[in-house]
């Protein structure tokens, strides 16, 4: 058994893969959908629980540079020009690399590079992934379609550094308030609504 989540996050009906870099030579996806939701494809992040036990090392921004190195793998294996690597999940069950696509086209705007994901993503992670999708066709059928295509990598979808704040929510500077995802105490839309709801009662409370 993996010891470590694996989840389905921002589906996105009728919606896109759309290149995410904000950093030089690093590729990273996030999706989307259109107002109309017309779209040929549906898209979801499939997200694998990653811990400060997996870091390189114990600096603190060591989940920083463990991003940036599989980004940057990511866009190297895509073959450097900001397309990202992709695979059928078939193939990726299999452990083989994919040479051709099946019925589904991609819809990354960037393009993308049929190749072996294994090349980019931690080790551990690629391996709940594969866990994951077979346990997940089981609830759904159809989820582990050989012809899906996996475009990586997601590595934005939590931040990986946490900024400390004391009992009022507060950091170190007197009257700045970190909260949600940005911060790293949220990893979603509704998490990161509740920490908003937290800090705003953090707020009240310090100014009684």
């Amino acid at each position: 058994m993996h010891e470590r989540g694996a989840y389905t996050f921002c589906m996105c009906p009728g919606g896109t893969v759309v290149a995410a870099a904000s950093e030089k030579e690093g590729v990273i996806v996030n999706g989307m959908s259109s107002l109309a939701r017309d779209g040929e494809n549906a898209n979801s992040a499939l997200l694998v629980g990653i811990e400060p036990k997996d870091f390189p090392s114990e600096h603190p921004l060591a989940g920083i540079y463990y991003q940036r190195e599989i980004e940057h793998r990511a866009f190297e294996l895509a073959g450097g020009d900001y397309r990202a690597p992709a695979q059928l999940v078939g193939d990726f069950l299999e452990g083989k690399e994919s040479k051709a696509l099946g019925n589904i086209n991609p819809t990354c705007p960037t393009g993308v590079t049929l190749t072996k994901l294994d090349y980019c993503l931690p080790e551990k992670v690629s391996a709940t992934m594969k866990s994951a999708i077979v346990e997940m066709d089981k609830k759904l059928n159809g989820f582990k379609l050989y012809d899906a295509v996996l475009t990586a990598p997601e590595t934005r979808s939590s931040s990986s550094v946490r900024i400390l704040r004391d009992e009022f929510c507060q950091c170190n500077i007197s009257g700045v308030y970190p909260c949600g995802e940005g911060a790293g105490y949220a990893g979603g839309i509704v998490s990161a609504a509740v920490d908003g709801i937290k800090c705003a009662h953090a707020v009240l409370s310090d100014e009684h």
